[in-house]
């Protein structure tokens, strides 16, 4: 939150090495690697925003954590868990980030953002990726309940790790980078829309069955408390802009709490519950 940027776009569970393959050179920015403070988009929050203040930026999040974010941190905190749930694919999509972030910046021309996605953290929505078995894809009731479906109700890092479907560490893999390229086109619009410096970063990666020590076991997803490259390494793209925002500090808007049974039935479906 100490650097320098008007807009600071967080892909959830991006690794630095699958970034830095395929957009190193994105909008011609310049790209470099820094080290995560949190393996998890929570302990990510916790000690990026908690017990400070940042009454010039307004928080747009696709992630149910962002929710226990405590209030008077941000200018504005906008949640999408409820307005804008993708009930078929069981996660809030680019689109609808961008248009909530789009209404953030005409409503609040002189804050910076913060924009958290949710991809390429899983579930998949790219074509392969629907294709595969795992938690998070899949029609819901009003209630929250999963309606009939062949999908797993595990997540994919546990279906991997106990081999629980037939589904390949190769075919994950692409998936995984498949909602990279899904997310991509969202944060490029921002990117021209939204105006003023941006950063393009992670909260986290992921471990997707590399060894893990001192035990020669292998990882699998993102626990907290985990200081491992693949949690820890993010990309940190910066793209300059030659108008800058004029940004000031204003008392913070009163949060309206979302139902805690939406927030915990969507962190269910992301695997965290």
């Amino acid at each position: 939150m100490q650097e320098d940027w008007d807009n600071l776009l967080i892909l959830d569970g991006c690794r630095f090495d699958m970034f830095s393959d395929s957009y190193a050179d994105f909008l011609g920015g310049s790209l470099e690697s820094r080290t995560s403070m949190g393996s998890a988009s929570k302990e990510f929050m916790e000690n990026n925003f908690y017990g400070d203040s940042f009454h010039d930026t307004v928080y747009v999040s696709a992630n149910p954590h962002s929710h226990f974010v405590p209030e008077g941190t941000f200018h504005d905190v906008i949640t999408l868990l409820d307005t804008a749930w993708d009930e078929e694919t069981g996660v809030v999509l680019p689109e609808d980030v961008v248009a909530a972030a789009r209404d953030a910046h005409e409503t609040y021309p002189n804050k910076r953002l913060v924009v958290h996605f949710m991809q390429p953290h899983y579930p998949f929505i790219g074509e392969l990726g629907q294709q595969i078995e795992h938690s998070g894809v899949g029609k819901r009731t009003s209630d929250g309940d999963l309606v009939s479906s062949t999908k797993q109700s595990k997540t994919i890092w546990a279906v991997l790790h106990y081999d629980l479907a037939d589904v390949s560490h190769e075919d994950v893999w692409e998936a995984y980078n498949e909602n990279l390229d899904v997310v991509m086109p969202a944060v490029e619009s921002l990117c021209h829309e939204l105006g003023g410096k941006t950063v393009i970063t992670a909260d986290h990666g992921n471990l997707v069955g590399e060894w893990i020590g001192p035990l020669p076991v292998r990882g699998y997803g993102h626990p907290p408390n985990m200081y491992v490259p693949e949690l820890l390494e993010v990309p940190w793209h910066v793209i300059e802009a030659e108008t800058r925002r004029d940004v000031v500090s204003d008392t913070p808007v009163a949060q309206t709490d979302a139902e805690r049974e939406i927030v915990e039935s969507r962190l269910s479906d992301l695997g965290y519950r």
